[in-house]
């Protein structure tokens, strides 16, 4: 009996020195690029350029609704993007190995380059783990039409 309690004890010790462990590698790799998902979220809101620096391959491209493709350089000019709302729901993810594809419904309204846009936008950006993290390689968006009255 003794040996027992020793034994539940030893596992609920393991479990709990464990679950900081999993914790700090960020959870599954859906939970990992849905959190990066929404601090890209927040970053557009913000202007905050420093998280596009970050995790923006170096071989960034991001195509637009006006289909103008960008540049990582390009996207972190000063002014490039400026967003008042950035939503995104409807969001789908699905990872292959290194690779994860996101699909989500966006809806946005801000300015790009100094053009006015807003609307609802289908896109899909592809994160690729490099060297450790996750870094945005790919972006495209579909402006959806309007519903017709």
């Amino acid at each position: 009996m003794k040996k027992m309690s020793f034994v539940a004890v030893a596992l609920v010790a393991i479990s709990l020195l464990a679950a900081p462990l999993a914790l700090g590698q960020g959870g599954s790799v859906e939970q990992q690029i849905k959190t990066l998902s929404d601090q890209l979220a927040q970053a557009y809101v913000k202007g905050d350029t420093s998280f596009f620096e970050i995790y923006l391959a170096d071989d960034y491209t991001g195509i637009y609704a006006s289909s103008q493709p960008y540049t990582k350089a390009e996207s972190l000019k000063p002014g490039a993007f400026k967003f008042e709302s950035f939503d995104m729901h409807e969001m789908k993810i699905r990872v292959y190995g290194d690779t994860a594809v996101v699909t989500s419904l966006t809806s946005a309204k801000g300015t790009i380059n100094g053009k006015p846009f807003s609307g609802d936008f289908r896109t899909t950006r592809v994160w690729v783990k490099q060297k450790g993290g996750w870094k945005l390689v790919a972006f495209q968006s579909t402006q959806v039409p309007p519903a017709s009255q």
